[in-house]
């Protein structure tokens, strides 16, 4: 793929009949991601913590878009008992899924763990995630041109997975531990692709990053000087509209080329805005140790299995 920067939502061809899921989907770039997909003719499933912010956000694309098809699901992604809930209930209410965006996600709070007892952004961003496409990847093999959208971040590249220390309990910043979580994304995009492709599944595993976007991500969570930094310096001087930094993930759940493991971003400078185009994943990301390792881990961890065979 190469740069698309007059690439905009208008482009997206028509979605008529297809069931789309995404995570995250009441503000910010989920938000962004729905309304886009509900203009195209898409069925959106809003998949949100807070029930009632996600029927708000449903209230205001009818309203906007009259006879959107939209439906709200109450997710809560650091709880794998609310994963097994809500992918229990998506299954009873349709028989297939076509694209899941795994976009929703939290940034360097202060440390707290999940209700299972993992450090909350590697909980959130990652885990909840791996068990809901898991839960969900046999909804996605009978769907049209299946894709899971994985959101990672540019902060992938600075990140690591502390094998030793997944939840910081021998030391924790916030930060550091958000760029882990975004880490795992990337390392699971291309493990995930890694497995379809080994069984030969028609469902297609893909990457996206937002480049630098204002949302209430990174006011959100963070505290202290992190939040100084990112929402009231940051977002007025860099930022680009939620609807600019959903292009990536748009282009990536939609383009109609596209290949499985392709990492999708802005185009402009440093990657921080710009019209979708593919972009590097980094080295270490991709390397099938770490996402076999990673695998392994998160398996463990959710007490979930996906079907078919390992890569070689």
């Amino acid at each position: 793929m190469t740069a698309h920067q007059q690439w905009t939502a208008e482009q997206i061809p028509d979605q008529t009949g297809r069931v789309f899921l995404v995570t995250g989907a009441n503000s910010g770039l989920g938000l962004a991601t729905t309304r886009a997909l509900t203009a195209r003719g898409a069925r959106v499933l809003l998949a949100v913590r807070d029930v009632a912010k996600g029927r708000r956000a449903a209230a205001g694309i009818t309203h906007e878009q009259p006879g959107a098809q939209v439906a709200v699901g109450h997710l809560d992604l650091a709880d794998l008992d609310s994963v097994r809930a809500f992918a229990h209930q998506v299954r009873a209410d349709h028989p297939r899924l076509d694209v899941l965006v795994n976009n929703a996600g939290v940034m360097a709070p202060p440390r707290s763990l999940s209700a299972q007892g993992h450090e909350l952004q590697f909980a959130c961003n990652h885990l909840g995630h791996f068990a809901l496409t898991g839960l969900l990847l046999d909804l996605l093999s009978v769907g049209h041109d299946p894709r899971v959208v994985t959101v990672s971040s540019l902060n992938h590249r600075r990140g690591r997975l502390r094998f030793d220390d997944l939840d910081g309990e021998r030391g924790y910043s916030p930060m550091a531990f958000y760029n882990q979580s975004k880490f795992a994304n990337a390392v699971f995009g291309r493990e995930l692709h890694r497995r379809l492709t080994a069984a030969g599944s028609p469902v297609r595993s893909l990457l996206a990053h937002p480049g630098y976007t204002a949302t209430n991500l990174q006011t959100g969570t963070p505290t202290g000087l992190w939040r100084v930094l990112l929402g009231r310096i940051g977002n007025p001087l860099l930022a680009q509209t939620p609807a600019r930094g959903a292009l990536p993930q748009l282009y990536a759940a939609t383009g109609p080329v596209v290949e499985g493991g392709t990492f999708i971003g802005p185009d402009g400078p440093a990657e921080l805005r710009g019209g979708p185009t593919t972009v590097p994943l980094s080295p270490a990301a991709a390397d099938a140790e770490t996402g076999r390792r990673l695998w392994e881990v998160s398996e463990r961890l959710t007490d979930v299995r996906y079907p078919g065979p390992a890569p070689a």
